[in-house]
């Protein structure tokens, strides 16, 4: 079960969460096993982002919690496509997107643990 948590400078419409919820669907079988069939996706938007002491008025960090392991390649082709996909929706720089991993072990669900 993977989940995609994105921390946005801007402000989402629902038609851009969407879009980006669609897109990411899409983009995390770059992870091998991984499917939008388990996908969950949040969104902060308006959210306020420093870096190097100065806010960001166009910015994003970007979770991605994946049950299992996975190859560095893997995760450096979801880090591009990721960053390309918000640059085009969000006019974000490639700059100002950082992307974090977290491989989970433990995951519960349903009552239950994987």
């Amino acid at each position: 079960m993977p989940f995609i948590d994105s921390k946005v400078t801007v402000k989402l419409t629902e038609e851009k969460k969407n879009k980006i919820k669609d897109e990411l669907g899409k983009l995390i079988e770059l992870i091998p096993g991984k499917s939008e069939q388990w996908l969950m996706v949040g969104f902060q938007d308006e959210y306020p982002l420093y870096f190097k002491g100065d806010k960001l008025e166009y910015g994003a960090f970007i979770e991605v919690k994946i049950f299992g392991s996975t190859s560095k390649e893997a995760l450096s082709k979801l880090t591009k496509a990721i960053c390309e996909l918000y640059n085009e929706e969000l006019s974000i720089s490639k700059e100002s997107i950082y992307v974090k991993y977290e491989e989970v072990n433990n995951w519960g669900w349903n009552g239950e643990n994987f």
